[in-house]
């Protein structure tokens, strides 16, 4: 929740003019960007074919009376592809439960939007020894049976390294994407396909060693994105 329009803009347009002066990037990397709800529409005008449009959570309902709601259909219509769900924050400050964030996944995927869905564990779990477990909890329970390597994509985010400045050791990322990918493949077809991105205080100054990491195929980046330098020199990693 940052921002105002002009300066939501003002990014958006300044990503787009920093990848058509290093076309290069797009050999290496898609884009997507996120805004709040009422940024949709200034930013899509903005974007290029080459960053995609998408939105930072939906409803879990089709249409009715839900106020204060954005329903998957609605987002699709503003042209997005994608939708975050289950993010670490709507988790903890909104109590979202695996069950919820699956039904909101089940109404993205029935609207045709990509989903997102976010996974991680807080400093308390991992230091109990049960990271893994949690994490393998909130990915199987939160997939609709609607999930295909088409139109999902994981991000691991460890709750005590998101804003925080902390990091994740290259081992502790490792372990944990590769344990993603093996229970993707116990659930799911082509789970070879599903890219599963790392998000977690991600900046230009240690994405080349995040991204240097088995099975870590991206970032969900938070705090670094409202910035075009350090968003682009993320992707230049």
């Amino acid at each position: 929740m940052n921002g105002d329009m002009a300066g939501a803009v003002k990014l958006a347009s300044g990503i787009v003019e920093a990848i058509q002066d290093k076309p290069q990037l797009l050999e290496r990397n898609n884009f997507l960007v996120c805004p709040p709800y009422v940024h949709l529409v200034p930013v899509q005008a903005e974007l290029s074919v080459a960053v995609s449009l998408g939105a930072q959570d939906c409803s879990p309902f089709e249409n009715g009376a839900y106020t204060g709601d954005i329903s998957a259909g609605m987002l699709k219509n503003m042209n997005c592809e994608y939708v975050i769900l289950g993010h670490s924050e709507r988790r903890s400050y909104y109590a979202e439960s695996n069950l919820l964030v699956k039904q909101k996944a089940s109404m993205a995927h029935a609207s045709g939007l990509k989903t997102i869905i976010c996974v991680g564990e807080t400093l308390e779990e991992r230091e109990e020894g049960r990271a893994e477990e949690v994490v393998a909890t909130q990915l199987l329970e939160s997939l609709p049976d609607s999930a295909t390597a088409d139109n999902l994509v994981i991000a691991y985010e460890p709750v005590w390294a998101i804003g925080t400045g902390k990091t994740a050791s290259a081992e502790d990322i490792g372990q944990m994407h590769q344990h993603i990918y093996f229970k993707l493949s116990g659930k799911l077809e082509k789970a070879g396909e599903i890219c599963i991105l790392y998000g977690g205080s991600v900046k230009s100054s240690n994405a080349k060693e995040i991204f240097a990491v088995n099975y870590v195929h991206g970032a969900l980046i938070g705090g670094a994105s409202l910035t075009v330098e350090d968003f682009i020199g993320i992707a230049e990693a």
